[in-house]
């Protein structure tokens, strides 16, 4: 039963976040420049900024979803849920942008769904809710990502489409706080890697906001999305003991993975570039108008 509520949670959790995802894209990618320079200013740019705040609030609330999820069920099955929330955001995407989906994007949003629906069968006899991992490999973790993280901001303008390599940046980033609320959650000392999560969590957010200003709303907070879901995932099983299980629904289980994972990556990979590496005004302006419907 607390599976079962756990995973609801996370479902409810990639509604949540990839909603106040898009509503947030919508209202930076339409400021002027925000910039780590200027933090006052920036931050009043946001949130003085009404359907900006009400996505910012919204994904608070997804993510107090998601620490209850971690609490109740395997880290790797809760970013599993999580990860079909990409799905969530390529239609909104798609019903309040300028652009349709094409063949690529509807077969990518069909795997990832049914990766989805393998996982919930595969869930059939339940799953371990997994060790508590060493601190030493948690951090050693969370600093791999964190290096990368940085890695890809500074290096990845050139080889990445606009606004990606701050998608990924901010996946990873938001990725270590995942793994480092996975590790506070089991109480006691290890309540100290909530000012891991809350740094990382930070940092991630700065950078996708920088990201909104510099890509479209797959290009950057898809991949973000990606990224926070498919890194745990492997976590889980590497650092927490979150075994295969058994008999068929271990192979289930892995192809659940894996098509959640490439269908997400298909959604990430299908939005059109603006020219210029800037969003298209004619998007901003769907999605404020899509923002406006939903909050009224």
């Amino acid at each position: 039963m607390s599976l079962s509520v756990g995973l609801v949670a996370a479902f409810g959790s990639a509604l949540a976040l990839n909603w106040g995802y898009w509503a947030q894209h919508g209202a930076a990618a339409a400021m002027p420049p925000l910039s780590p320079r200027r933090p006052i200013t920036s931050l009043l740019l946001l949130f003085t900024h009404r359907r900006w705040t009400i996505g910012f609030l919204v994904g608070i609330g997804g993510w107090v979803l998601y620490v209850g999820a971690l609490k109740l069920a395997a880290l790797s099955l809760v970013q599993s849920v999580s990860a079909g929330g990409i799905g969530v955001l390529a239609l909104l995407a798609w019903r309040f942008g300028s652009s349709r989906p094409g063949r690529r994007e509807l077969v990518s949003l069909a795997l990832a769904l049914g990766g989805l629906v393998t996982l919930a069968v595969s869930l059939a006899d339940g799953s371990p809710a997994g060790d508590r991992a060493s601190a030493s490999a948690v951090g050693i973790w969370i600093g791999v990502s964190v290096v990368l993280a940085g890695l890809i901001v500074l290096t990845g303008r050139r080889a990445l489409r606009a606004g990606a390599g701050f998608g990924i940046a901010a996946g990873l980033l938001y990725a270590s706080g995942d793994v480092a609320t996975k590790a506070a959650v089991g109480g006691g000392a290890r309540l100290a890697f909530v000012a891991v999560l809350l740094a990382c969590h930070g940092a991630a957010f700065v950078v996708l906001q920088l990201g909104f200003q510099r890509g479209g709303v797959l290009a950057t907070a898809g991949l973000a999305s990606l990224f926070t879901n498919a890194v745990p995932i492997v976590a889980g099983i590497a650092l927490f003991g979150e075994g295969v299980p058994s008999g068929w629904m271990g192979p289930a289980r892995v192809l659940a993975f894996a098509a959640v994972v490439v269908g997400g990556a298909g959604l990430a990979r299908g939005e059109p570039r603006a020219a210029g590496g800037r969003v298209e005004a004619s998007d901003v302006a769907a999605v404020k108008l899509g923002s406006a419907r939903a909050c009224s």
